[in-house]
């Protein structure tokens, strides 16, 4: 059995200005607390973006379609340092990484009653191979052209996290990191 140390978050005001510290799960709980965490998206050379179905095993939102990595930084890390430590431990490799915006939002799993109060940091990056998922992060991943996935996202929104159509489509109306059409 794997025992690992409980993971501690930062918490965070409206403006990400850590306000305390939290073990994750119980962030999550009881209507959430707002916590500095981020999400990476992956593109392809070929205008395709990395898609990850979050593994049946996670605490929340198992089993539905999202960005290629989300995670939080803990306790002393840095938040460059964790997204490349994630990218790692959940898809196998590491790639350069840019920020273009943040966000806030809250959304409560109905099956697991966890809530996700997160002040949102979201990096782009480029990619052309093929992922190594970690089997405990991520149960499938494809690769998605940015067409197919706006239409599918409007056509079956409830296949994806509540994050990812927040961010992906800030990203499309705004330009930002996508890949040149």
């Amino acid at each position: 059995m794997d025992r690992k140390m409980p993971e501690i978050i930062v918490l965070v005001d409206e403006k990400d200005n850590p306000i305390g510290y939290e073990e994750k799960l119980a962030a999550h709980r009881d209507g959430g607390k707002l916590h500095r965490a981020f999400s990476i998206f992956i593109f392809n050379s070929k205008n395709e973006a990395l898609l990850q179905l979050r593994a049946k095993a996670k605490h929340h939102f198992q089993s539905l379609w999202s960005n290629p990595c989300c995670s939080h930084p803990t306790k002393g890390e840095n938040l460059e340092a964790a997204v490349h430590r994630k990218l790692k431990q959940e898809l196998g490799f590491d790639t350069p990484l840019k920020e273009t915006f943040s966000f806030v939002y809250k959304a409560t799993d109905p099956k697991s009653g966890l809530t996700e109060h997160e002040f949102d940091h979201v990096s782009v990056g480029q990619y052309d191979r093929d992922p190594k998922p970690n089997p405990e992060e991520v149960d499938d991943w494809k690769w998605i052209t940015l067409t197919a996935l706006q239409k599918d996202l409007e056509k079956n929104p409830n296949k994806y996290t509540p994050w990812f159509p927040i961010a992906f489509n800030k990203l499309r109306k705004e330009n930002l990191g996508l890949p040149e059409a």
